[in-house]
């Protein structure tokens, strides 16, 4: 991997990490379309994913630092609550990830016309949020359960993770502000699992393909754009205009499933 393809991966992935649009679908299709294959793809894919976590700690980081105060208070307490919805949020992708973690990569081999497919659905989705009216709920834990299945389901590329769990809270009626919290740190431990796994394994041990240039590049590339995309996202479920992402995902699956085909 060249450092120009890193710089545009790394954007890629900055940018669609947070936005309603499938960072991984965005990534398979990058890789469809730039060549890249195997094991290659997926040291470069950690360190990305790594980057965008690491975005998501700097933008929320008095968020998470209120929390660990409140739950260092050892009471039952507002921000215990969050901090156990959070990890019942998290029970079903990791099930996925413990045991259908061969079935779920089988996925991400740059299938333009899988990744078309999910697109369009994940258009469907976005579109019904403009459906609804805001709700005022406070994210109770069937609700957070509700919102870990679907973010379980957007581990398929084209499935956008971050458009799946808000819009599933804004269609349980939660506040806008509340969903997009916490859609943005559920994902934290989930990610960082999924990199630690990856580096536990034989294939990313034994990697040599990409070069640590590339890999800086992609991952400050991915971290700075992923800081400008979270802010950006933020303002965008609080004015309710997820209208326009459907509008955009239902465009690239078109062109993705014309391109697969």
């Amino acid at each position: 991997m060249d450092a120009l393809t890193a710089l545009i991966l790394g954007f890629i992935q900055g940018l669609t990490e947070f936005l309603p649009v499938s960072s991984s679908g965005h990534l398979e299709l990058g890789k469809s379309i730039l060549g890249i294959q195997g094991s290659e793809n997926l040291l470069f894919t950690v360190t990305v994913h790594g980057a965008t976590v690491l975005s998501t700690l700097v933008i929320f980081y008095k968020d998470i630092l209120g929390l660990l105060k409140g739950l260092f208070a050892f009471r039952w307490n507002p921000e215990t609550r969050f901090i156990a919805k959070l990890f019942l949020s998290m029970i079903p992708v990791a099930f996925l990830g413990v045991f259908f973690r061969d079935e779920v990569e089988s996925y991400f081999t740059g299938n333009a016309l899988f990744v078309g497919s999910m697109l369009l659905i994940n258009s469907f989705v976005l579109a019904l949020t403009s459906l609804v009216k805001s709700g005022l709920k406070t994210i109770p834990f069937m609700d957070a359960l509700v919102i870990g299945i679907a973010q379980a389901v957007a581990v398929l590329p084209g499935i956008s993770r971050s458009g799946a769990t808000i819009s599933t809270g804004l269609l349980l009626r939660n506040r806008k502000d509340e969903v997009t919290r916490f859609s943005f740190l559920m994902v934290i431990i989930p990610i960082l699992g999924a990199n630690f796994m990856d580096l536990m394994s034989g294939d990313l041990q034994n990697n040599t393909q990409v070069g640590g240039i590339p890999l800086l590049i992609g991952f400050l590339t991915a971290f700075l754009t992923g800081l400008f995309a979270c802010k950006w996202m933020i303002g965008i479920v609080r004015k309710g205009k997820l209208i326009w992402f459907a509008l955009y995902c239902f465009i690239i699956g078109m062109v993705a499933i014309i391109w697969g085909g």
